[in-house]
């Protein structure tokens, strides 16, 4: 079967590239409670919450209360802690939408984080998974993701032993080469068996690399190591997009 190619938006600007990303994620999450009654979806860190909390925080046409909102990747600190994953889209997204109720949010559990046990917090954010998902590897409808500047995705880094992680759903790094070296990610495994991936990423510091998970596979870099059961799509801004052929950009049309 061939590979089949990511899906790349290009947008003018950051409120173009949020308008874009929010009219696809209410699409996507209309399109699975009309399914099975609620929308599943991962998100990870860094720049990806503002971006796509920018919009859907007051999309009034999303049924926020069928949301299960789940983290992609988690550093071990506490949920105040300025690194926090959760504490991001808590600010960014979550206290803007009183709608998803608490038990619908599922944040790494809070004591192993303190604790810096990244083996006791993988393993307990994997239970949490089996729960909701009936003990079958987990389907996300929707996973949401950052690019990293060294081409990593969730907590999965250029080179790492994770790379090849094929039994845990959630793996402990204690290693990290961003700080703090102990947090969690979702696995391959668990990644790919996601119905729809989206790589959020935007500004001109992002456009070589970019450039080279798009258009040369070769690299074998993490993000292009994502390969879901539906498509991966790029939301990216014109800045991001500075070195791509016109050709690997695909006209926005939902």
């Amino acid at each position: 079967m061939a590979t089949k190619l990511p899906i790349v938006y290009s947008f003018e600007d950051g409120d173009a590239l949020s308008s874009g990303l929010d009219r696809f994620v209410e699409k996507v999450s209309r399109e699975a409670i009309a399914d099975h009654g609620f929308l599943s979806v991962a998100i990870s860190g860094g720049s990806l919450p503002k971006i796509l909390s920018k919009k859907l925080a007051y999309n009034k046409n999303v049924q926020f209360d069928k949301w299960h909102i789940f983290w992609a990747d988690e550093r071990c600190v506490s949920h105040e802690d300025p690194d926090s994953n959760y504490l991001e889209v808590k600010r960014s997204l979550l206290d803007h939408i009183p709608q998803i109720p608490q038990e619908n949010i599922h944040p790494i559990d809070q004591a192993y984080a303190v604790a810096k046990n990244a083996d006791g917090a993988a393993t307990e954010y994997e239970q949490q998974l089996k729960r909701f998902f009936k003990d079958e590897l987990p389907s996300f409808d929707l996973l949401l993701l950052g690019m990293g500047p060294d081409g990593h995705c969730c907590s999965l880094f250029p080179g790492h032993p994770l790379l090849d992680e094929q039994s845990r759903w959630v793996a402990p790094i204690t290693d990290s080469p961003k700080p703090p070296p102990e947090r969690i990610t979702l696995t391959y495994p668990v990644v790919n068996n996601s119905q729809l991936v989206v790589f959020v990423t935007a500004g001109d510091g992002k456009k070589d690399m970019v450039q080279q998970i798009i258009e040369q596979p070769e690299k074998n870099l993490p993000c292009q190591r994502v390969k879901p059961v539906g498509n991966v799509y790029w939301f990216i801004d014109h800045a991001a997009a500075a070195k791509l052929r016109k050709e690997s950009c695909s006209e926005y049309k939902l």
